[in-house]
Parts: structure tokens; C-alpha cells; sequence
């Protein structure tokens, strides 16, 4: 049985190289990307979805406080809920989502986003536990595993600016 391989054409440029696949962990990429980005303008300026104005961060609102008051009886929830509200954590977080959010939409330093993604994401897994809906799996999760495909995927490549030189010279930008 033969087995076909995309291979790049000679002289076609770089959009030549990419398989199908490659779009598919192109778009999940930016749409991962954008989820934390979102998080980030909506906590950042209160515009209605999940954070009221009221409560924004520019508000004087604390952006982990709710999420983290509500893990209170869950199974690590005195751990998490003694961080709700403190400076540190928030800034932290909100560096965290705006990073992680630019990078993967940017195509820019995705295995440092993917790798601090997941660890974002598996603590506020954590802070759910024990999970109302199923014993193990959620979106946090499902997420997490996604990050480490992009990662290993070299998903910056495609539809973003993954090819520019100066980030294929310098390995903490790829």
C-alpha cells in the first residue's frame, strides 16, 4: 500500500507546506486564544458578558474573586479561596489570560502560552473539585489537552507569525 506525504514544492513558499490539519490547529489556536483574551477585556472592563461593570477590574473590581469565593467547599477550596481577592493573584491572572490570549492569537510564543495555559487551566480545574457534572473530565481539561497539541502541533506556523525569522532563530518565541 503507498502511502502519500505533502511535501513542500520548491520555490512555492511557505503556505505550500501547510496540510489541512495545520488550519485545523491554526483555527484552534486563535479560537483558544481568543477565549482567553475575552476573559480578559470582559474582566477588564465589566462589558456585561461574565463580569458586570460594576465589577470590572478597572472598577476597582477583583477579577478572581468570584471564582475563587465559589471554590470555598469544594475540596481544595480553602487553598483557593484564601487567594480570592488578594492583588498578586489578580494581576498574575490577568497577566496570565492576556499573554496566553495574545500569544496564541499572535502565533508568538505558543509553547509558552500552551505550557502556562494548561497550568491555568488545571488549577481552576482544581479549585472545581470535586466537578458537579462528571467525576473526572471538564472544559478545563479539554482545553489543557488542546494547549498541549498546539504545542506540539508548532500550531504558530500557520496563520500567524509562527514563520517570521526572528521567531524561527529564537526557540522561546516558537
Amino acid at each position: 500500500m503507498a502511502t502519500t506525504v505533502n511535501k513542500p514544492v520548491p520555490g512555492a513558499g511557505p503556505a505550500a507546506a501547510h496540510r489541512p490539519v495545520d488550519y485545523v490547529w491554526a483555527i484552534a489556536r486563535i479560537s483558544i486564544g481568543w477565549i482567553f483574551l475575552w476573559a480578559f477585556l470582559d474582566k477588564t472592563f465589566g462589558w456585561g458578558f461574565a463580569t458586570p461593570a460594576d465589577k470590572a477590574w478597572i472598577a476597582g473590581g477583583s477579577p478572581t474573586t468570584g471564582f475563587l469565593k465559589g471554590s470555598g467547599e469544594n475540596a481544595l477550596g480553602g487553598f483557593f479561596s484564601s487567594l480570592a481577592g488578594q492583588a498578586w493573584v489578580d494581576w498574575l491572572f490577568m497577566l496570565g489570560l492576556l499573554g496566553i490570549g495574545t500569544a496564541l492569537v499572535l502565533g508568538i510564543g505558543t509553547r509558552i502560552a500552551a505550557a502556562t495555559g494548561t497550568i491555568m487551566l488545571v488549577l481552576m480545574w482544581a479549585a472545581e473539585l470535586p466537578l458537579a457534572n462528571n467525576p473526572f473530565m471538564d472544559d478545563h481539561i479539554i482545553y489543557a489537552i488542546v494547549l498541549i497539541g498546539l504545542a506540539l502541533a508548532n500550531a504558530g506556523t500557520t496563520l500567524g507569525l509562527g514563520n517570521l525569522p526572528v521567531v524561527k532563530q529564537t526557540a522561546w518565541l516558537k
